[in-house]
């Protein structure tokens, strides 16, 4: 079969490779991918790859093959799925507790642009904890997980401060249901209850300083790839007996493949909106993979397999 290979080269990061089709484990189905996406994070892992590693966390697809053990869809079932390696590829094999059927009213595009950012949002904001009334300040909100975040707290009742320096991409927040957009944590006026952070270095202890006396702040991610300082002096000016919380979207109580169904079921309710910001295949994978590293992309990069 066909996968995309990383070759540790920034200008061709990978190449289209005859591969071995994979041989699924008893708990895994064997999956056709008839699209796939890239997450920005995806791209950093890409700078320096490990040997024979193969990346690719969110397809949608066809199973061609059920699971030996008989769990999971049967054959010839749409479905999303979030393998941990592998996707961008003609056939993947998925754990069957990371698939979830697709609805016709859900397109593969719509499917593989929810599996990491859709998760991660509803995992962390179930970490949060109720938004109802809650103003929550959201940083790094131009990204995938930031659009599925504001549009599910503002959904639940919050009211929602987005931090991005992405004019149109802050309208499109706003329509999605952000309270206020700002361009800069700094110009956030605060004080909040929740503050959900995933910049580092120096948004993190500015959005810290904006946080409600016992508050809380998840720190998700650390986009700016810079390390964060903090003083432990700094709480006693406003967050005193503030929980700071560190976030991974893995670490979960609940299932993966219920949790797509989840997003699988809200996204063909419309309420919840997959943005997709590019759609291409094999040919211009190099371009999508830089484009994305540099923010060129607004909303997901799906690549279907024509």
């Amino acid at each position: 079969m066909k996968a995309l290979i990383p070759t540790g080269d920034s200008a061709e990061p990978v190449v289209l490779a005859d591969v071995p089709e994979p041989t699924p484990r008893p708990h895994e189905a064997l999956v056709k991918v008839e699209a796939f996406s890239v997450n920005r994070g995806e791209t950093f892992k890409l700078e320096r790859p490990a040997p024979g590693e193969r990346p690719g966390k969110d397809i949608a697809g066809l199973v061609v093959q059920q699971a030996a053990d008989g769990s999971g869809p049967s054959g010839i079932t749409r479905v999303v799925g979030h393998p941990m390696a592998g996707g961008w590829a003609e056939y993947v094999a998925v754990p069957t507790n990371a698939l979830a059927e697709l609805p016709d009213s859900v397109s593969v595009l719509q499917g593989a642009a929810l599996p990491l950012a859709g998760l991660t949002a509803l995992r962390l904001l179930r970490a949060a904890g109720p938004m109802l009334g809650r103003r929550v300040l959201l940083t790094g909100a131009s990204g995938g997980v930031g659009h599925y975040v504001t549009e599910l707290a503002a959904a639940a009742g919050a009211q929602v401060t987005a931090v991005t320096r992405d004019a149109e991409r802050g309208a499109r927040l706003a329509e999605l249901g952000a309270a206020e957009i700002v361009h800069d944590v700094a110009d956030a006026l605060g004080p909040y209850d929740i503050v959900l952070e995933s910049t580092g270095g120096r948004a993190l202890p500015l959005a810290l300083a904006r946080l409600a006396g016992r508050g809380t702040l998840i720190w998700f991610g650390q986009a700016s790839r810079t390390p964060a300082t903090l003083d432990f002096f700094d709480f006693f000016a406003g967050p005193e007996s503030a929980v700071i919380r560190h976030f991974h979207y893995l670490d979960a109580d609940s299932r993966l493949d219920d949790d797509l169904a989840a997003l699988v079921r809200l996204t063909a309710e419309g309420r919840l909106h997959p943005e997709i910001g590019r759609v291409t295949d094999w040919a211009d994978t190099a371009t999508t993979l830089t484009d994305l590293r540099d923010r060129r992309i607004r909303g997901k990069a799906v690549l279907t397999l024509s």
